[in-house]
């Protein structure tokens, strides 16, 4: 598949940029539009930084392949960087999969406090590095929710027998049917005709899917159970960092910082905005169950979760934030 897609990246775009001292070639799959601007951001800061040494050639919108792909077009060095579902990264390292645990954070506050942590984040980043990547920082990708076609969910037994998309995540996989439901794994692409053909009785993910992807007109029914946040991950290549300089190195990981924060600010202003889109243009209903007995449906994932060392130090190191907090 990987040789498929690098016939499609001409000579010259792949070389373009060089008459700068470096030039990163950044690749990434469908975005909501706060996440695209902090991807740009990040370019800017960083040729500012540098002044000129490094520049940011960007390839949007599945050019080079989906969200897999890319991640491999990162490991074997074809292009520098890209951002991915933390979700997805648990099929490279199975570290990753606890931020799909259901009910894992409290707030939106206890996940930036999490993520921002160096000595949570950092073990996690490198946990690929003998892959040929690493990640570099974090971007919230909102709080995934029930979303439905023909009633809203406002208790456990409103999932039963019901089939809902979700990721291609074990973990997510697991979480829909502790909860009683049919999980089906597929392409977002394909969400709208099977929720439209009753394929699918619903989905779960952030607002972003009723108002951009239109999923809004044909489910009119969000729950916010808020069952998780999971969030994206920007990676590079170790090969990249390797063929910077210690200087620029520096550089980009820390235009990689500063771009998360514009992206908490951005980001925040669209969730709400979508959110009266949804309501206003497609009619949407907001509903916010009692999540205890949710949780309650779950525990037995976090029992399991003792037998998986790493994940459970991360998910004991998540909790304590919280505490803490």
């Amino acid at each position: 598949m990987m040789l498929k897609i690098l016939t499609t990246i001409s000579a010259t775009a792949l070389i373009a940029g060089s008459a700068s001292a470096e030039t990163l070639k950044f690749a990434w799959a469908q975005n909501a539009t706060p996440t695209v601007e902090a991807m740009k951001k990040f370019g800017e800061i960083v040729e500012e930084t540098t002044g000129g040494e490094v520049t940011v050639q960007y390839f949007p919108d599945s050019q080079l392949g989906g969200e897999r792909e890319l991640v491999e077009l990162v490991q074997a060095g074809t292009i520098d960087m890209t951002k991915v579902s933390g979700g997805l990264m648990e099929s490279f390292a199975p570290v990753y999969g606890v931020f799909s645990m259901p009910y894992l954070f409290d707030s939106e506050g206890h996940f930036y406090n999490v993520m921002d942590s160096a000595e949570v984040m950092q073990p996690i980043y490198e946990a690929t590095e003998g892959q040929g990547m690493v990640g570099v920082t974090y971007f919230n990708s909102g709080a995934r929710s029930f979303y439905t076609v023909d009633e809203p969910i406002e208790s456990v037994a409103d999932l039963e027998g019901k089939k809902f998309r979700v990721m291609q995540s074990p973990t997510s996989i697991e979480m829909v049917e502790m909860l009683g439901a049919s999980p089906i794994a597929m392409g977002q692409g394909e969400v709208y005709t099977s929720l439209q053909q009753g394929v699918l009785d619903g989905a779960e993910n952030n607002e972003y899917a009723i108002t951009i992807a239109r999923h809004g007109e044909v489910a009119k029914y969000y729950s916010y159970d808020v069952h998780t946040r999971i969030p994206d991950i920007v990676l590079i290549s170790t090969a990249t960092l390797d063929r910077l300089s210690d200087e620029h190195a520096a550089a980009v990981r820390e235009a990689a910082k500063e771009a998360t924060e514009y992206h908490k600010e951005v980001w925040a202003t669209a969730i709400e905005a979508e959110k009266k889109k949804a309501a206003e243009e497609f009619g949407v209903e907001f509903f916010h169950p009692d999540v205890s007995e949710f949780q309650e449906a779950v525990q037995p994932m976090y029992d399991a979760l003792e037998d998986e060392p790493a994940k459970y130090e991360v998910y004991e190191q998540i909790r304590a934030v919280a505490e803490g907090a």
